[in-house]
C-alpha cells in the first residue's frame, strides 16, 4: 500500500510475459478483496490459536469450514472482476481466446 496516498496499489498482472497485456482492476475492487483476505489472514491465526489450546476438535472444523467460505468469497469477488473487466476488455482488444484459455486453465486448477 503506498503511505503517501493510503490507497491500495493498482493490480497488474500479464499474460505469457508480455508487459502490454496486463490486467488493471479498480481500487474499489482491490481493497474490498485486501478487506477480505486481512479479515481471513487474522481468522487463520484464531484457528492457530484454537490449535495450540487443544480446543475441541469439532470447533476447529467449524472455524475452518468458516474460513473455507470465506476464501471462497473472495474468489467469486475476483472472479467477477475478471468476468466484467478483464474478459470485456479483451474481447474490446480482439484477443478473448487467449483471455478464456487462460481463465478456463485456473478454473480447472481451483475447482480441482
Amino acid at each position: 500500500m503506498d503511505k503517501s496516498t493510503s490507497k491500495p496499489p493498482l493490480h497488474v498482472h500479464s499474460h505469457d510475459g508480455l508487459e502490454g497485456q496486463g490486467h488493471h482492476h479498480s481500487e474499489e475492487s482491490l481493497r474490498a478483496i485486501l478487506n477480505r483476505l486481512s479479515r481471513i489472514e487474522g481468522h487463520i491465526r484464531g484457528v492457530k490459536t484454537m490449535i495450540q489450546e487443544s480446543r475441541p476438535c469439532p470447533e476447529v472444523l467449524i472455524q475452518i469450514a468458516a474460513v473455507r467460505g470465506a476464501l471462497d468469497r473472495v474468489a467469486r469477488l475476483i472472479l467477477d472482476e475478471h468476468l466484467t473487466q478483464c474478459v470485456s476488455r479483451a474481447a474490446h482488444a480482439g484477443n478473448i481466446e487467449a483471455e478464456i484459455a487462460e481463465l478456463k486453465a485456473a478454473l480447472d486448477r481451483f475447482l480441482d
